[in-house]
């Protein structure tokens, strides 16, 4: 029994499985974690907005029978000097829980250290599981086993390649992460998820080529090229970026039935072609409708 979702890594590729099922049975069956949160509040840290975030979390709680409070920037002390020590002191004395959407994983990780309730990682600059965990639930819909599928990612080597890696080679996937010079996931994630899917059966490739990156994959994921708080280096990526548009030429080099994959919000005409992210290929609503189901499954789980 885990504590905190912080990060994907920690779980082992059973208790993976274990959640990936309980997402699945709640999707299908929603009363079957009815009344897992009734009487508790969730308190959600924003440090930066979140359309998927929000309003899935929000919404989970409610349907769990609990509720879910805002906290934007403004709206709690840490701007005006109050340490993430003493906050998470104090949201522990109110809550059952704490999400934090945060810049700096560090955030993420002082929380979680001075919390006594769990701190799930709703997104920081290293990490985004619980956008994984949906898509993992996504392809395992489509797919059924993962062990063995293929999935590519092309673009930034952010917190979405970070997760994939660690998430991919727990269930025993093949995963590939295409990323221009100078821009590779973190190096130290990329060499534990190599360590991971030796154990697993799956298999790791970093590479600047998309095209060797989504040769027979099963899936193909991107993400926006500039991610929030990036905004003003958003001309020199479009430049750096150029030939890492997932578009149909792109596509063709993967399997025919491959799945198309975003975490949006997407741009199209940068990391995606409209013609992909909107064409038969694309699962991107079921991607997002599954935060919700996921993260149901997630909260049941750690307030069992």
């Amino acid at each position: 029994m885990h504590k905190d979702f912080v990060a994907l890594a920690p779980f082992t590729p059973q208790e993976l499985r274990d959640l990936l099922d309980l997402a699945r049975q709640v999707k299908l069956t929603p009363r079957a974690v009815q009344g897992a949160c009734d009487g508790l509040t969730l308190a959600m840290i924003f440090q930066k907005p979140s359309l998927r975030t929000r309003v899935s979390f929000e919404t989970a709680m409610y349907e769990l029978g609990g509720q879910a409070i805002y906290l934007g920037p403004t709206d709690i002390q840490t701007h005006r000097g109050e340490s993430l020590a003493d906050t998470a002191g104090v949201l522990s004395r109110y809550a059952a829980a704490i999400m934090a959407r945060v810049f700096a994983h560090q955030d993420i990780l002082d929380l979680a250290a001075h919390a006594t309730v769990p701190v799930i990682n709703g997104l920081s600059d290293l990490l985004h599981p619980c956008q994984v965990l949906a898509d993992l639930m996504t392809l395992r819909e489509r797919f059924e086993s993962l062990r063995g599928r293929k999935l590519a990612y092309v673009g930034d080597g952010n917190n979405m390649a970070n997760s994939l890696l660690e998430g991919c080679a727990l269930m025993g996937m093949s995963v590939a992460i295409a990323h221009p010079h100078g821009y590779a996931p973190d190096p130290d994630i990329a060499t534990k998820a190599h360590e991971l899917a030796a154990s697993t059966g799956g298999a790791v490739l970093v590479t600047e080529d998309p095209a060797e990156a989504v040769e027979d994959a099963d899936a193909v994921y991107t993400d926006a090229w500039a991610s929030m708080g990036q905004e003003a280096e958003h001309a020199e990526r479009a430049a750096r970026f150029a030939g890492y548009t997932v578009d149909e030429r792109l596509m063709g080099r993967a399997r025919p039935h491959a799945v198309f994959l975003h975490c949006l919000p997407a741009h199209r005409g940068e990391e995606v072609a409209a013609e992909v992210i909107d064409g038969p290929q694309s699962i991107v609503f079921d991607q997002a409708e599954n935060r919700l189901h996921a993260q149901k499954a997630l909260l049941a789980m750690l307030f069992e």
